[in-house]
């Protein structure tokens, strides 16, 4: 195993334990906790030496990625957004941007990244946030719904329109007319501050726009939608390890009318359903992951892919495990119940499994018709 993700599973499992049940009953992670992750570069791994993170590549991002939404789907959310942040500054902004703003990053601040709006969703030529020049400032106004990590955030991202196309800015979550309200009782990531944002005359430097503005908003959201897909689908996977795991210990141990259940053919089956979609799911993620690695033209339609295949999986996997624990996987804060919960969601961040699927289908005009 690479040495920098073996220490970032070490540290990570060092730090968390236990805790993500108490996290999940609670709706909230330690932000202490947060910016130690955060320090040490586990948060956004891909982030360059240079500029304080560990470098990793895709593939073994992808993997401690998978590791922590093992672990805890709302820490993995906290990580994806943080990791989007990081990669927009990087792959949208210039030079000036990246020393300004990725050592923050790694340094101990956390962000978020706002695409989504109540009347917009995936429509992003639909968002009704505008960024307004204002002579050596620019002005935000709008509001963006369902933005992960919000609750935790000292800097969003926050994409709108600029002028006749959109832009990308960094706002930090003390200038004056932001406010964030943390979302209460979501379904699942219950600890991934969720939150909803309204910006209302909020000034910051033009200096701090990303210099991709002025794009389509599809083109330039999709940078960073990527990144955010590919870390959903990897923590899909981790979802899957999970239940499997879950679910393989507690069939070889569980009796019922004298033998494991894991001995009864219709559980077996179930265990067989877990292996594949956890396989399936991996190849797709490691397949998407080298497209990254390599620059692949084709990197977009493969983390799609994976994402999708993963959503997909681990909705049905984590409905598998709970069937085969039974009352024992019932508790709301069980791994297996969590997973059930937190699946779900997955089928709609980043991009629903219908505009997944609407995008397979149009690819599969261009290239197979």
């Amino acid at each position: 195993m690479n040495e920098a993700l073996a220490e970032a599973i070490s540290l990570t499992d060092e730090l968390v334990g236990d805790a993500p049940q108490e996290w999940d009953r609670v709706g909230r992670i330690p932000v202490d906790l947060l910016q130690s992750l955060g320090t040490k570069g586990i948060l956004c791994a891909q982030v360059p030496a240079a500029f304080g993170g560990p470098g990793l590549d895709s593939a073994h991002n992808g993997e401690l990625t998978a590791h922590v939404g093992a672990v805890c789907s709302s820490l993995r959310s906290v990580m994806t957004s943080q990791g989007m942040a990081a990669w927009a500054i990087q792959r949208l902004g210039d030079t000036a941007h990246h020393g300004a703003f990725l050592p923050r990053l790694t340094g101990g601040e956390l962000a978020a990244v706002a695409f989504s709006e109540a009347g917009a969703g995936s429509d992003l030529s639909a968002m009704a946030t505008r960024i307004v020049p204002d002579g050596d400032h620019v002005v935000i106004d709008g509001a963006k719904v369902w933005i992960t990590a919000a609750a935790y955030a000292d800097l969003l991202i926050v994409f709108g329109a600029y002028e006749s196309d959109a832009a990308a800015v960094v706002v930090p979550t003390s200038t004056p007319g932001v406010r964030i309200e943390p979302l209460s009782d979501v379904l699942g990531c219950r600890a991934a501050g969720h939150s909803a944002i309204e910006f209302s005359r909020v000034r910051v430097p033009a200096s701090y726009v990303l210099p991709g503005a002025g794009q389509p908003a599809a083109l330039l959201v999709t940078a960073a939608l990527t990144y955010g897909r590919m870390s959903v689908a990897w923590g899909c996977v981790g979802i899957l390890r999970a239940c499997l795991s879950a679910a393989a210990r507690h069939a070889s141990t569980r009796e019922q009318f004298g033998r494991r259940i894991a001995d009864h053919q219709l559980v077996a089956r179930h265990l067989a359903e877990l292996v594949v979609a956890e396989q399936t799911a991996t190849h797709a993620c490691e397949h998407a992951a080298r497209c990254w690695d390599d620059r692949s033209p084709d990197v977009v339609m493969a983390t799609l892919l994976a994402k999708h295949i993963g959503a997909t999986r681990a909705v049905h996997g984590a409905s598998t495990a709970l069937q085969v624990l039974a009352s024992a996987g019932a508790r709301n804060s069980h791994v297996v119940a969590r997973a059930h919960r937190d699946a779900k969601l997955m089928e709609i961040i980043e991009g629903s499994s219908e505009i997944c699927q609407l995008a397979l289908a149009q690819h599969a005009l261009a290239v197979w018709a």
